[in-house]
């Protein structure tokens, strides 16, 4: 992707659909990128909702789950997604920041076999990491993000990054933790954060399996096996990134060099120590 006049385009230089926002502020000079879900029940009910003039509430861009993007606002114009928010001495991020919103429901409460959001939907066990946030609270189920939504997400973020020179990414979570919970546990922080900013080059953590494991296609038990699977307990991995409890990672041999790459379930690995993981 790309980025010309403060718009976003895919590389064959279509711009992504513009539904422009009336809730914005004066001129931005950005040094942050803050990663937002919606809360809401989809991408339609979201866009219209921050594209109503009287909301308070508006973001540059609304991703969807399969990957559809919006901009709603121009990165040189200021959206209200942060609100009261603090970072590095800075308060206010909305003056320093853009903003991504994920279509995501958020935090769930369990209704049964189902998970069930504040606006009354119940999701698939499938759909659902269930975990305590990084700033505190109870276990509770959260959805997880869709591959086509943190692709896109991913490329969008890394042409941000790479055309207005950001500092950092950062959760809606970090700048507001006494009040705000997004994007929440079931979204990478730390490998979105390293890709997009084109940290690649780092030492990926590396973990090893703890009992015959299967590694699969794509996130998920409707992943097909691959020929590798299962794999042997004890076996080194390099992880990659991770979406909810998948992990994409690669399998190494015996000199630490790279097999396979594939998706595993996170529940089955643990850190490897440094000197058992460089053989």
């Amino acid at each position: 992707m790309q980025i010309r006049r403060h718009r976003l385009h895919y590389d064959n230089g279509e711009p992504v659909r513009y539904a422009e926002s009336p809730n914005r502020g004066g001129a931005l000079n950005p040094r942050f990128l803050i990663m937002h879900y919606t809360a809401g029940s989809s991408f339609e009910s979201s866009l219209s909702h921050m594209t109503r003039r009287g909301t308070s509430a508006s973001a540059h861009l609304l991703i969807g789950r399969d990957g559809a993007i919006a901009q709603l606002v121009p990165f040189n114009r200021v959206a209200w997604h942060a609100g009261r928010s603090r970072w590095q001495g800075l308060s206010g991020l909305n003056r320093h920041s853009i903003g991504i919103e994920l279509d995501n429901a958020g935090p769930l409460d369990r209704h049964g076999d189902q998970w069930r959001s504040w606006f009354g939907r119940d999701y698939p066990r499938d759909e659902v990491l269930v975990a305590r946030h990084k700033n505190g609270g109870r276990r509770r189920g959260w959805q997880t993000y869709s591959e086509a939504q943190i692709a896109a997400a991913l490329e969008a973020a890394t042409a941000l990054c790479r055309h207005y020179g950001l500092a950092d990414i950062l959760g809606h979570d970090d700048v507001a933790p006494e009040r705000k919970t997004d994007p929440g546990p079931a979204f990478a922080m730390e490998s979105f954060r390293a890709a997009a900013l084109g940290r690649g080059d780092e030492e990926p953590a590396r973990f090893e399996t703890i009992t015959r494991l299967n590694i699969r296609d794509r996130p998920g038990l409707d992943g097909a096996k691959l020929p590798d699977a299962p794999l042997a307990s004890g076996t080194f991995l390099s992880l990659l990134s991770q979406q909810g409890k998948w992990a994409m990672v690669e399998v190494l041999d015996a000199e630490g060099m790279p097999e396979t790459t594939g998706w595993v379930h996170s529940d089955y690995i643990i850190a490897a120590q440094p000197e058992a993981a460089t053989g």
